[in-house]
């Protein structure tokens, strides 16, 4: 039987190379985005919903979408979120941009796995599905110009272990990816900075990571090579996270 994968934020970024490496490997990806339509979306085995996670309407509509289609969900990576709008000092965050940024990268996800989950448990055999959340080096590192990101994203990290320990029993791993420095449409607007920061030496693996890098990691936890890992972090980030002297 052929494997199913839901993609949450799959029209740009890390979604859409997840979604390009997933169905050039025979997985077909049903996934959702905000933009009208996916720019060099994959030729086949792709079907695209457009919505917002946030929304549980929209949420829905993605599952049913692919039970519809298809009958069975084997996969989810979770890949939708955004920046504040405005990177204002932690004393200075809104109520406003907390909430937005905390219902689409935390909330938004963890009940699009829980749902998703619901219907992976129904499917045979004894590994049932895989789900990975992406996440962020901010999970573990302040920033305080975007304090709610980091909330968020630390979020995320305990949204795995949950959902890795409740789902173990039926075969379901669940796993988190944390990328780095990531040239993607969300890190554009500090593109300089982080040249710089990089230039200087903040990474071990001195370059950008693109969001094929984060793809190859998501996959590699997906396809059955790894079983035996569960609620596990891997970070993607040419060696950020190493303390060094």
């Amino acid at each position: 039987m052929d494997k199913v994968a839901l993609i949450s934020g799959v029209s740009a970024g890390i979604g859409l190379a997840s979604a390009r490496l997933f169905t050039e490997n025979g997985i077909t990806v049903v996934g959702m985005g905000t933009r009208e339509k996916v720019d060099n979306a994959p030729e086949k085995n792709f079907i695209y919903v457009r919505g917002d996670v946030s929304v549980a309407a929209d949420r829905k509509r993605l599952i049913d979408t692919a039970i519809r289609e298809f009958g069975h969900i084997d996969i989810l990576v979770n890949v939708a979120g955004v920046a504040p709008k405005v990177r204002a000092d932690l004393l200075e965050m809104t109520e406003e941009s907390y909430d937005r940024v905390l219902n689409i990268n935390t909330k938004a996800m963890l009940f699009l796995t829980q749902q998703t989950a619901l219907e992976m448990i129904k499917n045979k055999g004894e590994n049932k599905g895989a789900i990975v959340n992406i996440s962020s080096l901010s999970a573990y590192t302040s920033s305080v110009s975007r304090g709610e990101y980091c909330i968020s994203k630390a979020g995320v990290s305990m949204i795995t272990k949950l959902f890795a320990d409740r789902l173990s029993e039926y075969g379901i791993t669940v796993n988190e990816v944390r990328p780095g420095i990531i040239a993607t449409d969300m890190t554009s607007k500090v593109k300089e900075k982080y040249d710089n920061l990089i230039e200087d030496g903040l990474l071990p693996i001195k370059r950008w990571g693109t969001p094929e890098d984060v793809a190859k990691a998501v996959f590699a936890l997906v396809n059955g090579s790894l079983p035996y890992i569960t609620g596990q972090s891997l970070d993607v980030d040419g060696g950020f996270h190493i303390r060094r002297l």
